[in-house]
């Protein structure tokens, strides 16, 4: 969940430090922090609570002295509260090593008692700062071997970055479960939690596996086993573009990224359906396979949790088999009754979402074969597949996802046409018209962004109110939820998300005129059903907005607002729903004053249970 970047090489540290730290702050901003060795053999420590220009300005109230090694962290907190004592780095007691910790350990209350027996003094609440007391402990002289028999009394997950003031032009890192890369430059080598941190500076990177430790200095990366053996690294060359750290002109990445979905879907399309053939590069599964598998199971957390319920409805209707939806973090608890003949689709934008690499693992282990669908090449999550689907949607910023939730949608319509033409349970002709209802989406998202100066209308006038209710049907109530979701993130206000049969079994009670109520209601099969939901709001006083296929004038006649969407196959359409649903939760957001690409207490990437 926080963000480390580390430096060695003849450039002054500090200043690459902090640049490439802003390009992580997705991933955390309760507190920040710089550490760096001096010419003169001296660790220095700055830290600051709150986000990173506070350090920024931190660090220009001192003269810095130059230097050519040093750490960097942006924390989002797990133990102990924001604070600048809590942030990283932190060293110790003796002030000769500093680290920069991504993950928990789960029994740092152990080591910390021991530790404290033998004469360690903490200054934190958090569990962070037993790993440099114990690498200080166990140091000889040799600081890798300190660091090897430090993380060998670690239990939990762990990325990390240590200096020390002995070892003027060392960089050492280590990783398991949190993700962490090297970065590979010329007279210089860097750590980081994300590749686009160091994108400015170098394309050369290596993905740290699984207890891997990287030790650097400016002419050179070695890499070796948590138990000393050296192994050979790959390094890959990143091909996306560094322009997706920049807002263009936008007031927040959020409304890029929003804007951004004709493109990456168009360009999803153009790759995965050539000539109108489907083209699933990644799907290494064989055909028989896919034949043999007898149940689906999803497993996700949050936004990509949603796409996974519309994965179900879509896979289930068009390739006839029948699907499960587990949230990541229940699926390992509940002991799952799987096996060889199922299928597990693993969604997760960032590919290291911690429960859903859980999840993954619980599903090998009994035989099933996991297809990911993710966004990020390299990750742990593509490594830890038998099969993986890249959405390829480019670098996703803002926390609240947009672009990476549409293509994941896109990325089950096309695995269903896949599963349904193994399977046989499409006629020709019903394949081929969903595949070019399909690749008519990207230009009915610029249609729906014409009307973006209304959607901001609809929700400046409903932004004063202090409760939401979402409702769909169908292959809409995921979208429902979603919608719920992007709302409580970026605006802080209570909002639920439910189908709308369930209306009369409890929240009708909330609706009053105090309330707002968003009904997604294109054209389906049960557009009459949600109908008679919208007048029973209406009757109860409830503020009614209406997404709508465009031309509806009966549901327009009864909502307070419409915003109307492209007509498309039923199926289809939380496609398309997605996109109003998110510019509703934005322009909110933006009216109400809040921080739309940071919002409080949430992170980009949870790489934490």
């Amino acid at each position: 969940m926080c963000g480390i970047v580390g430096y060695v090489g003849n450039k002054d540290a500090v200043p690459i430090l902090l640049e490439s730290l802003k390009k992580l702050e997705y991933r955390g901003y309760d507190s920040s922090g710089v550490g760096f060795l001096d010419h003169d053999a001296r660790l220095i420590v700055h830290k600051s609570k709150g986000k990173i220009r506070n350090l920024e300005e931190l660090l220009a109230s001192h003269t810095l002295p130059l230097a050519h090694a040093g750490i960097s962290h942006t924390r989002w907190a797990t133990h102990g509260l924001p604070c600048d004592t809590n942030a990283h780095p932190h060293t110790d007691s003796k002030h000769t090593i500093a680290v920069v910790h991504n993950g928990i350990i789960e029994n740092y209350q152990e080591l910390k008692a021991e530790l404290k027996k033998k004469g360690c003094h903490f200054t934190s609440e958090t569990d962070s700062e037993v790993v440099p007391q114990l690498i200080a402990h166990f140091y000889k002289g040799d600081l890798l071997a300190a660091v090897r028999q430090a993380i060998a009394k670690l239990k939990g997950t762990f990325a990390l970055g240590i200096i020390s003031r002995e070892h003027h032009g060392l960089l050492i890192a280590a990783r398991v479960g949190s993700p962490l890369i090297v970065g590979i430059g010329d007279n210089e080598n860097f750590i980081a939690s994300d590749v686009p941190a160091i994108l400015e500076f170098t394309r050369r990177v290596i993905y740290l596996k699984d207890r891997q430790i990287a030790v650097l200095t400016k002419d050179k990366a070695e890499v070796y086993s948590f138990e000393g053996k050296k192994a050979t690294p790959v390094i890959d060359t990143v091909s996306f573009n560094v322009t997706a750290a920049r807002k263009d002109g936008f007031a927040h990445f959020m409304l890029k990224e929003i804007h951004e979905q004709p493109e990456v879907l168009a360009q999803m399309l153009a790759l995965r359906l050539k000539n109108k053939q489907l083209s699933l590069e990644g799907l290494q599964l064989p055909d028989a396979v896919l034949k043999r598998t007898a149940k689906v199971v999803v497993v996700a957390c949050g936004t990509a949790y949603h796409a996974g319920l519309v994965g179900k409805y879509i896979i289930e209707t068009l390739a006839r088999l029948p699907v499960e939806c587990d949230t990541s973090s229940e699926f390992r608890y509940r002991n799952p009754i799987i096996d060889k003949n199922t299928l597990v689709i693993a969604v997760s934008q960032s590919g290291e979402t911690a429960d859903t690499l859980a999840a993954v693992r619980e599903a090998r282990a009994k035989g099933a074969k996991v297809i990911a669908i993710c966004n990020v090449v390299g990750s742990s999550l593509a490594r830890e597949s038998d099969s993986i689907l890249y959405t390829y949607a480019g670098q996703e910023i803002g926390v609240a996802s947009t672009k990476a939730y549409t293509a994941q949608l896109m990325m089950f319509y096309l695995l269903a046409l896949k599963l349904a033409q193994v399977r046989k349970t499409l006629k020709p002709q019903e394949w081929k018209s969903l595949v070019n209802h399909l690749v008519r989406v990207p230009s009915l998202y610029k249609t729906i962004l014409k009307g973006i100066h209304h959607i901001q209308k609809v929700a400046e006038a409903n932004s004063h109110f202090g409760c939401f209710l979402f409702l769909g049907r169908h292959v809409n109530f995921p979208s429902a939820l979603e919608g719920a979701l992007k709302l409580k993130e970026i605006s802080y206000v209570p909002a639920e998300g439910y189908a709308a049969g369930e209306m009369k079994h409890g929240p009708i009670a909330l609706i009053d005129e105090y309330r707002a109520v968003v009904c997604i209601n294109p054209k389906s099969h049960v557009h009459e059903k949600m109908f008679s939901n919208i007048q029973e709001i209406k009757a109860r006083r409830g503020n009614i907005i209406a997404i709508v296929t465009k031309g509806d004038k009966e549901i327009k006649s009864h909502a307070d607002f419409t915003i109307e969407m492209p007509d498309i196959p039923e199926l289809l359409s939380p496609l398309l729903a997605a996109l109003p649903l998110q510019m509703l939760a934005y322009f909110i957001a933006v009216k109400r004053g809040c921080d739309v690409d940071q919002p409080r207490n949430l992170a980009k990437s949870v790489t934490v249970e």
